[in-house]
């Protein structure tokens, strides 16, 4: 029996994962086990040495972590290119968002608005100053919490507008998703996976990612709500 593969990742990829893990467990026969947390505490626990095979996040947080020596310079893979898209609560009015001006409308008419604390959370924020909406939202912006799915909150009914991964939306019961952002604007996040330092079966991993990466995956991604990368 091989040994497992032990991966982490962020929410945002975790369903497609664990597909993909299952897809290449049942052709390889090698035990694959990823643990999805939020995705600064991923790569905290990369960053401090915890005994993990591979990671899968963000691309520019893959980089940090090559740079850092947490994880192997050469072996970052792109997986999947995921887009942003917006939810409201089941049964709750959906506002236009078909256009740049007809969002920000949306946004601004709306009592809360719920972001994550990912890269497409950051990114959201930078777009609410681009407007020049940041001050009129002050007291308005509600963060999730890392691992926490925007979507959750927006079922609650703790926040009116949620904005998060397409791929965090669609599993999620209680929300109606609107939509995607709109083309002009819409924030999208390559994930990639990276073998860790501190991994024992390096060669292992990279046959699971070269696997991940493949056009055989493709259309788990679209499942999923994600595109190859």
């Amino acid at each position: 029996m091989s040994a497992v593969i032990q991966g982490i990742s962020s929410m945002a990829t975790r369903l497609v994962l664990n597909e993909l893990a299952q897809a290449y467990q049942q052709q390889s026969s090698s035990p694959v086990a990823i643990e999805s947390v939020g995705g600064v505490d991923a790569a905290k626990r990369v960053q401090a040495g915890e005994y993990f095979d591979f990671v899968v996040l963000a691309a520019d947080a893959i980089d940090k972590l090559i740079v850092a020596g947490r994880v192997v310079d050469g072996s970052r893979v792109d997986l999947v290119n995921s887009g942003v898209a917006v939810a409201v609560k089941a049964g709750a009015p959906q506002p236009d968002i078909s256009s740049e001006e007809a969002l920000k409308r949306a946004v601004l008419a709306a009592p809360t608005v719920g972001y994550s604390t990912g890269p497409s959370g950051v990114a959201l924020v930078k777009q609410f100053e681009r407007w020049g909406i940041a001050a009129q939202l002050e007291g308005r912006l509600v963060q999730a919490p890392p691992g926490v799915p925007v979507g959750s909150l927006v079922a609650r009914g703790d926040v009116a507008l949620g904005f998060q991964q397409l791929s965090e939306l669609l599993p999620l019961e209680g929300i109606t998703i609107v939509g995607p952002l709109p083309a002009a604007m819409q924030i999208n996040t390559i994930f990639s996976a990276g073998i860790c330092a501190a991994s024992a079966q390096p060669e292992a991993v990279r046959s699971l990612l070269a696997f991940m990466a493949s056009p055989a995956t493709a259309e788990a991604k679209r499942r999923h709500g994600m595109e190859a990368a």
